[in-house]
């Protein structure tokens, strides 16, 4: 029997410094999702609850988990049966200690995992603290990795994730329209070089300075593209738009792709010990 896993990529545009209204609007679109169709994940991009140009008013949207955020999404994943992944502004006990964090919540209103970003860029580093250490999430359909943003373009996170026994990476991420080539390259490199499944939910629309690309996908063990949000276009402009995607995809052929390819079996871990110097 197939181990199969579907999954909807929300791309939403998040109001900018309006946690309630971004939270109203994600349980509009999972309640949405879920009533039409039956979703075993709902993925939501990088930072949805605030937007990202926000500087020092993070300290003001940063939230505990669980908190209001968690608890309001857990009782809609309790809801409908569903994990339910997303990024927002964390902090801990220490008010002044805030973390970029992806959050995955199970269908049983649990939080399963909770990820803080390691690779922060530009002015994120002068608001959030670096996280410590990578994590799979367990679930009822084998592990998840989880990733945002900029640790998109680090190939030691992804494999570090497939090595942990991960095979389905969720890349939730604010990425700029600027680079979308990166984007898909990616993406498809992260898939391909550790024969996983990739999830990348971006969202769309502007902040104050910041175009958002769009262009969510899921790519295959195989680098191939299964299911993609690039022609969500508005006719006018061009640039892209909300929506959502849902994909079906079999956790099977990540097994089979490993045989073929002997992606993971082929590596020499001993030659690679300059890969964890920090210069």
């Amino acid at each position: 029997m197939a181990r199969e896993l579907t999954v909807a990529l929300v791309q939403m545009q998040p109001k900018l410094g309006s946690v309630e209204d971004n939270l109203n609007k994600m349980v509009e679109l999972i309640t949405k999702i879920a009533t039409k169709e039956r979703v075993d994940l709902v993925v939501f991009p990088e930072l949805v609850t605030s937007g990202t140009e926000l500087g020092l008013r993070f300290t003001e949207m940063a939230q505990r988990v669980p908190g209001m955020v968690v608890n309001m999404l857990s009782q809609r994943a309790q809801d409908f049966g569903v994990y339910i992944a997303f990024g927002m502004a964390t902090k801990e006990k220490v008010e002044s200690v805030l973390y970029n964090s992806a959050v995955l919540i199970g269908p049983e209103g649990d939080v399963v995992e909770t990820y803080h970003k390691l690779h922060l860029k530009g002015e994120e580093r002068m608001v959030f603290r670096e996280g410590f250490r990578l994590q799979t999430a367990e679930t009822e359909f084998g592990a998840f990795g989880l990733m945002l943003g900029s640790d998109l373009a680090f190939p030691e996170v992804a494999r570090c994730a497939a090595m942990e026994g991960a095979e389905v990476m969720l890349v939730m991420a604010n990425w700029e329209a600027s680079e979308m080539d990166a984007w898909k390259v990616y993406l498809r490199s992260r898939a391909l070089e550790n024969a996983v499944y990739t999830i990348g939910v971006n969202r769309v629309g502007t902040d104050v300075t910041q175009a958002f690309g769009g262009e969510s996908m899921v790519v295959g063990p195989r680098g191939q593209i299964i299911g993609t949000l690039a022609d969500h276009t508005d006719e006018k402009t061009g640039e892209p738009k909300e929506g959502y995607l849902v994909v079906k995809i079999d956790l099977d052929d990540v097994r089979r792709t490993r045989e073929d390819t002997q992606a993971i079996q082929m590596r020499q871990p001993v030659a690679y010990k300059s890969i964890v110097r920090k210069y």
